[in-house]
């Protein structure tokens, strides 16, 4: 019924519309999980997962009419100029769900002060931040708890850390879109959630220093989170592509150049978020 009143082609003319959808839907999956699955003694032990699972639910209508939009747009579009012009409105409105996801769901994790909404995502965030004593950094970050750093290692590793930990989500978010177009958002939906666990952590699950959270992870969140809208467009549109011309039609060429194109563009926005997220972060959030 939900898909049925909030229609995909509304959104068309501006994408800033998206960031209500998102704040809607991501508010939607974590109220949802918390009233019906957070006392349950063995589905609790899974609420992140739920949270993610009932997000891609709600978004997978808009991925899906967006993505069957573009690639019929990206028949006719050659070279790295109009690739860009073409496909910047779908990528500004993925950007602006994302973010409605990530402000949806920081204030309620942090109002509700339930930990178990989004028990996976602490524990990725640890496994990233902290891999050597993971058990300890979860029970730091409770909601009982006082938030403690945790050790680094040195910047130029930790930049080839963090950019392989993106490249392995950007080969996922690529699968996912070839497998089924609009499967990306599973991947999306996944990495705001653990945004926005980092940013509980980071504010000490204070909601007045939201907007600072979010700052501190957006900085680089955005050119990272851009990097994957654009591998799961280019993912959805070879798919969509094979299926519409095959692989033998001069239209298959010419997009299978876009997606090309499009995962370079992917690749570089990447590079420089890992670089920003190192070098720069730190100096303005310490």
């Amino acid at each position: 019924m939900l898909e049925s009143l909030i229609n995909p082609k509304r959104v068309e003319k501006g994408p800033w519309k998206m960031f209500f959808i998102g704040m809607l839907y991501a508010s939607l999956s974590l109220l949802l999980v918390y009233w019906f699955f957070s006392k349950d003694a063995v589905l609790s032990r899974f609420s992140g997962m739920i949270v993610v699972t009932f997000c891609v639910m709600f978004s997978l209508p808009f991925m899906y009419f967006i993505i069957k939009r573009e690639e019929k747009q990206d028949e006719s579009v050659e070279g790295l100029g109009s690739v860009w012009k073409v496909h910047k409105d779908a990528i500004y409105a993925f950007m602006w769900l994302f973010l409605g996801f990530i402000v949806a769901f920081s204030i309620w994790y942090i109002v509700l002060q339930d930990a178990n909404l989004f028990n996976a995502q602490i524990e990725t965030y640890c496994s990233i931040n902290s891999p050597g004593s993971i058990e300890d950094c979860v029970s730091r970050y409770d909601f009982g708890a006082t938030a403690m750093p945790t050790g680094s290692a040195t910047r130029g590793l930790r930049v080839l850390s963090i950019l392989e930990n993106n490249i392995y989500v950007m080969i996922f978010t690529l699968i996912f879109s070839l497998i089924f177009g609009a499967g990306a958002i599973f991947v999306l939906a996944w990495n705001a959630s653990v945004i926005s666990a980092a940013i509980g952590v980071f504010t000490r699950y204070n909601i007045a220093e939201i907007p600072l959270g979010i700052a501190r992870y957006m900085i680089h969140g955005f050119p990272e989170i851009a990097a994957y809208f654009i591998t799961a467009l280019a993912g959805g549109i070879f798919g969509v592509g094979v299926i519409r011309n095959g692989i033998k039609d001069k239209k298959f060429l010419r997009v299978l150049e876009n997606v090309i194109l499009l995962l370079f563009i992917a690749i570089v926005i990447l590079i420089i978020a890992a670089i920003i997220e190192v070098y720069f972060t730190p100096i303005l959030f310490k």
